[in-house]
């Protein structure tokens, strides 16, 4: 099975479907991340907080993939934004993960109070011209985060990874990002089993369907919408399950449907507010 591709503003190719290792323990990382690739994902997405890059760096090692087929990314986490901890922070992580650069790095949040995130997007750049990264993006950046980046320092990210699942969609950011050149990356994609995702009728009507699951359901909407995602389970079962999602393509009325999903007041976010992580 071959995943499709995105060829980002930096001009590189990144993998449409990944796999994610949030809160995947250290101890059991490798294990996960080695099933993964077996299962056939090729883009993996860690982050220094995670503290588990030293297990995807294992797996990387012990799987005999050859590294231009790999796709990796890692994070910058809050506390290192400021000064020039972005290059110590991007050091420390290529020596965990056992590689002489990454494919993507990304900012983690902007932490607004630390008032830091403009520093650490100006190391990224230093970072990628350096060789580190091939390419440089940012995470749970609002619009406003965004807009200040680009026009202090003139670099526009290749990505923007935020929570986005049906029930909460950020529009506003996604528009942003489309007019820029930016993809969206889902965090979250499956609502993290907070609501009744699966449970909601434009889901479950379009699995009875297509005879899928309504997690394969909703991984294809992410998908058709043009969004780069990356569910996490550290079941081999369901990491199969989840990359089996190429075989069929929802309808216009059934992407509608769960497009309607979003309450559009923001009370479908599940994870922390962007200016509330410091």
């Amino acid at each position: 099975m071959t995943v499709p591709t995105i060829t980002l503003n930096s001009g590189f190719e990144i993998p449409q479907l990944g796999f994610g290792v949030f809160l995947v323990p250290p101890a059991e990382a490798e294990k996960a991340v080695s099933e993964a690739l077996e299962a056939g994902y090729r883009h993996i997405d860690t982050a220094a907080i995670y503290r588990n890059e030293e297990g995807v760096g294992a797996a990387i090692a012990k799987s005999g993939i050859p590294r231009d087929e790999l796709f990796i990314t890692t994070k910058l986490w809050n506390d290192r934004q400021g000064g020039d901890e972005p290059r110590a922070a991007i050091a420390e992580s290529l020596d965990k993960l056992g590689l002489e650069h990454v494919d993507l790095y990304l900012t983690h949040w902007p932490a607004p109070a630390n008032d830091h995130y403009v520093n650490a997007w100006q190391k990224l750049i230093e970072i990628r011209d350096a060789g580190q990264t091939k390419s440089i993006g940012v995470s749970n950046h609002l619009v406003e985060h965004l807009e200040r980046i680009v026009a202090e320092t003139g670099v526009t990210p290749a990505v923007d990874q935020i929570e986005l699942h049906p029930a909460y969609q950020q529009r506003d950011v996604t528009q942003w990002a489309a007019d820029h050149g930016v993809f969206i990356e889902s965090w979250g994609p499956l609502g993290q089993g907070k609501y009744d995702l699966f449970g909601e009728k434009a889901v479950a009507d379009a699995a009875a369907a297509h005879g899928k699951s309504p997690a394969q359901v909703v991984i294809r909407w992410h998908l058709e919408k043009g969004f780069i995602v990356f569910p996490k389970s550290v079941k081999a079962a369901r990491m199969a399950e989840n990359f089996d999602v190429f075989d069929f393509e929802l309808t216009d009325a059934e992407v509608a449907a769960i497009d309607a999903l979003d309450p559009l007041d923001g009370s479908g976010r599940v994870g922390s507010h962007p200016a509330e992580v410091n």
